[in-house]
């Protein structure tokens, strides 16, 4: 409770000096008579959540990063274990993959417009190349850092490669995965909403960028709260299924500036736990190994 009550205060100190700073119209070095008030910006949202454009725009764009974030999970996961795995793919589609990868996905803009036949698919296909790249690099590099032994044990007991991938390499690169699928989720929103104000005609950032043309800085604003709930509900979201997934690995609590305790050594090490045969436990196996 101590840590939620932190996060809403430092959330109503952030507002607070807002409010501040353009109400008294506050003008040091950066400009703040020229943004509008927390309350003006509240009111403008309201305006905006009674009507249906609204939560057109809102579908539009959530549509739209599914879609491609989807569509980027699949294969960007699929093409790092690949790429990992196969030297023939690793020499084949590498050098391609390294030359595109440092291009910007909005500078493919033209490319979309050019390549397919409806500004909806074009967006579609810039969202996922944004978050195709950064599942690619994580999910490659987490299965490289796996320790062979894991593999050798599953062939030595007679395991295939299908095996060896189902439960071995994707179980095991899926922390590194979900840390590309968290990059990539707020890379797309960047992009998916860069490329409707671009060539949208619907969405959030097609409707923020309406508002800036017409000088409706508290519409802008709306829009940009938006922007930012809704990256942060879908990065909970991957960030939540990932700890869902990964509940096998060892979690330990992080406290700041914290020192470990000393061990006592006067103290004798309790038993390990043993199941109704006499047989160490599978709790107590898994502990043992970590």
């Amino acid at each position: 409770m101590k840590r939620y009550a932190l996060r809403v205060l430092s959330l109503t100190v952030a507002l607070g000096l807002w409010q501040a700073l353009t109400s008294l119209n506050i003008d040091l070095w950066l400009r703040f008579s020229q943004f509008p008030t927390v309350t003006d910006v509240a009111r403008t949202f309201a305006v905006r959540v009674s009507g249906p454009d609204y939560w057109t725009d809102l579908t539009d764009s959530l549509t739209r990063i599914l879609t491609g974030f989807l569509l980027a999970a699949v294969l960007g996961v699929a093409t790092g274990v690949l790429v990992a795995r196969s030297r023939l793919a690793e020499d084949l589609l590498g050098p391609v993959l390294e030359v595109i990868r440092p291009i910007p996905a909005i500078a493919l803009v033209p490319v979309a417009i050019l390549l397919f036949p409806s500004n909806e698919q074009g967006i579609v296909f810039i969202t996922c190349t944004a978050a195709f790249f950064p599942v690619l690099v994580s999910t490659r590099h987490a299965v490289r850092a796996l320790t062979p032994v894991w593999e050798e044990a599953v062939r030595t007991m007679g395991g295939g490669r299908w095996r060896i991938l189902g439960q071995v390499v994707l179980p095991g690169a899926l922390p590194g995965v979900f840390g590309g699928l968290s990059v990539g989720i707020g890379v797309s929103w960047i992009c998916v909403i860069s490329a409707e104000m671009i060539s949208g005609q619907y969405g959030v950032g097609y409707r923020t960028w309406q508002d800036y043309t017409v000088v409706d800085y508290p519409g802008v604003f709306v829009g940009m709260v938006t922007i930012g709930v809704l990256g942060w509900l879908t990065s909970t979201a991957v960030e939540l299924l990932g700890r869902r997934l990964t509940r096998w690995l060892p979690r330990t609590a992080y406290v700041p500036g914290a020192r470990p305790p000393r061990a006592d050594r006067s103290v004798t090490p309790a038993p390990a736990a043993t199941a109704p045969g006499g047989t160490r436990s599978e709790e107590a196996r898994d502990e043992h190994l970590v």
